[in-house]
């Protein structure tokens, strides 16, 4: 998939690149894995516990993006098994993996794009927002069910071209395009995979996050500054974790039409930047839950509560002591509420 370096090439030889792959990858991709698997099953925990129903669409995008991203994290360790020793785990699990990770690829920028768009209403449209509370929770279900059936059609071409192909005595999980259409299948994919999962989410993320900071500026809530704060660790999140990645996917789609490196260093490096930059953007999946359910208070309140809980039974105490009990009004898990609007970002 992401590590197609065209191992065959006999005019470069790039097994230094396959060596620092195999000391690099391993160990970064399992501490991504475990970290972001603690933050987003934390989130998945929290609000299945102790939601019966999501009531804001915020809730079902963080609970669906939080999906997302343990799906796209479990395939991190299978990559990290390929660095090592190859791919081991034959032709069509390689398929099946490949289009699971662009599946949760896709579907996570999307989700974090509907939650901006969320945020963009329920700040600036705020009096449509409550009077249409229900209505948009009812929309939510059926607008997370188009971003996975829109991520599932973008995952087509791994699932047509993903495969095994061998190199000296090992096997690697690749793209391997058709002969005479190969360039022009590989400039299709990867300009679908930076205009989707990049350049789409971005231009609607700047544009919303833009609007409601010129009206986070307009106001006088005391909590303006944090809010702004949030929406800048946001954005800058996505930008330095994306930006540089989709930068080298496109100079790739350049090399694969009629601007080829023939220098065999100046490939290496290339490769080397490459694994480097994907495993930034890879961190994301580690962040989203940090910048979007861990910052809210009564987020942390229910974790907190759930834990605590959790604890007593371990001790088999019959009543929950003070310090679990938390207010009426934290058994709202949710980054936003729709019904108080100058706290959406703040909370």
């Amino acid at each position: 998939t992401e590590g197609d370096y065209n191992y065959p090439d006999l005019m470069c030889d790039r097994e230094p690149v396959r060596l620092f792959r195999s000391n690099y990858e391993p160990p970064l991709f399992w501490i991504i894995f475990l970290v972001g698997g603690a933050g987003n099953t934390a989130v998945v925990w929290t609000y299945l516990h102790l939601r019966r129903q999501l009531k804001t669409m915020t809730e079902v995008y963080l609970l669906n993006l939080a999906v997302a991203d343990l799906l796209f994290l479990v395939t991190l360790p299978l990559w990290a098994a390929e660095a090592l020793s190859g791919w081991t785990f034959g032709p069509a699990l390689c398929k099946v993996i490949a289009a699971v990770y662009k599946v949760n690829l896709f579907s996570s920028m999307l989700l974090l794009t509907c939650i901006s768009v969320d945020r963009y209403v329920v700040i600036v449209m705020a009096t449509k927002a409550r009077s249409s509370q229900q209505e948009r929770r009812r929309r939510s279900l059926l607008v997370c069910l188009g971003v996975w059936l829109l991520a599932l059609l973008l995952a087509i071409p791994e699932l047509a071209f993903a495969t095994t192909k061998g190199v000296g005595s090992l096997q690697y999980c690749r793209m391997v395009f058709p002969d005479g259409q190969g360039n022009r299948t590989k400039i299709l994919a990867l300009s679908l995979q930076v205009s989707m999962g990049f350049c789409l989410p971005f231009a609607i993320m700047a544009s919303c996050y833009a609007v409601i900071i010129a009206r986070l500026l307009r106001t006088r809530n005391f909590q303006k500054h944090k809010a702004m704060r949030v929406v800048l660790a946001v954005v800058l999140a996505f930008v330095l974790s994306q930006l540089p990645y989709n930068g080298v996917l496109v100079a790739e789609a350049l090399q694969a039409s009629d601007m080829p490196v023939t220098d065999c260093e100046e490939l290496k490096r290339f490769d080397r930047v490459k694994q480097v930059l994907m495993s930034l953007a890879y961190v994301h999946a580690c962040l989203n839950p940090f910048l979007y359910a861990f910052v809210g208070v009564r987020f942390r309140r229910d974790m907190k509560k759930l834990l605590c809980v959790r604890c007593q039974r371990a001790a088999n105490k019959m009543q929950p002591s003070k310090s679990c009990r938390s207010p009426p009004s934290s058994t709202r898990a949710t980054v936003m509420s729709d019904s108080d609007t100058s706290q959406a970002l703040s909370l």
